[in-house]
């Protein structure tokens, strides 16, 4: 059964990487701008970034049959820097339109600091004025509650917001109900050590029955694991899932809200 990584960092993962993605029966991803593991002093290090994600990742996923795409922004952990922050997305808008690129994000908060919730209000107004798919990225640890609450919030303050072209990320048990409950696409982060294990993300999938869920396994730099979703897939199967439910929550759902960014071919992706 084929999956879709909807948010894995390829840059920072090796070939063998996409070799084991494609074994396992991955056919696309998406991999989202974010913090490169330090910060970057110019924005001429995040044009040469974008043109990575734009120009070089697609053809090393197409040697493997997958499907690369990806989403451009400044991202929160970087954001705190208004005036480079700014910089930045007056870049944006030279990416946004490329054939791989499917919206703005990871955007969303880190600290939760005014300035980064200034960074995430201008790049939430950038995503409507090009009518593109936003993917938010929620705070770690203790600040998740309230930092998703925020993000909620301002969200709502926007006439335009479409629900069902945002993708909340990194949810968990204490923040699933409220980012459903706004019509919103929930994404369950499988990591090893922090935001949400493979077990308790199966827990969520059955207090929920797959409703606007989907997995990814947000593979990076650190410590993280690139055949998360093929681990979910199995946990699901050990606790008697439909195929129906497994496909669900690892093709159809990020396929479906990718979808909408008129750059994926389903005849390609065929299960």
């Amino acid at each position: 059964m084929s999956y879709i990584d909807p948010h894995i960092h390829m840059v920072s993962r090796t070939t063998d990487d996409y070799e084991k993605l494609a074994l396992s029966g991955c056919v696309a991803l998406g991999e989202p701008a974010f913090w490169a593991g330090f910060d970057r002093s110019s924005p001429q290090g995040f044009f040469d970034y974008f043109r990575q994600l734009t120009e070089f990742e697609p053809k090393r996923a197409s040697q493997f049959g997958i499907r690369h795409y990806t989403w451009i922004c400044m991202n929160p952990k970087e954001s705190e820097d208004l005036r480079l922050s700014r910089e930045v997305i007056q870049i944006i808008p030279e990416f946004i339109d490329r054939p791989n690129v499917l919206g703005v994000g990871e955007i969303g908060l880190n600290r939760i600091t005014r300035n980064e919730i200034k960074i995430f209000e201008e790049q939430v107004d950038l995503a409507l004025q090009y009518n593109k798919l936003m993917m938010v990225h929620t705070p770690h640890l203790e600040d998740k509650k309230r930092g998703t609450r925020i993000i909620l919030d301002i969200l709502g303050n926007h006439s335009a917001i479409v629900p069902e072209k945002i993708l909340i990320d990194h949810i968990e048990e204490h923040t699933v109900s409220m980012v459903l409950d706004s019509g919103y696409w929930a994404g369950m982060t499988l990591y090893p050590f922090s935001k949400i294990s493979v077990p308790r993300a199966a827990d969520v999938i059955e207090r929920f029955q797959g409703e606007r869920l989907m997995a990814n396994s947000g593979g990076d730099w650190g410590m993280s694991d690139p055949l998360a979703i093929p681990r979910l897939k199995l946990e699901m199967r050990l606790r008697d899932h439909s195929l129906k439910m497994i496909e669900r929550v690892t093709f159809g759902h990020a396929f479906e809200f990718m979808s909408q960014s008129g750059k994926l071919p389903r005849e390609a992706m065929a299960l």
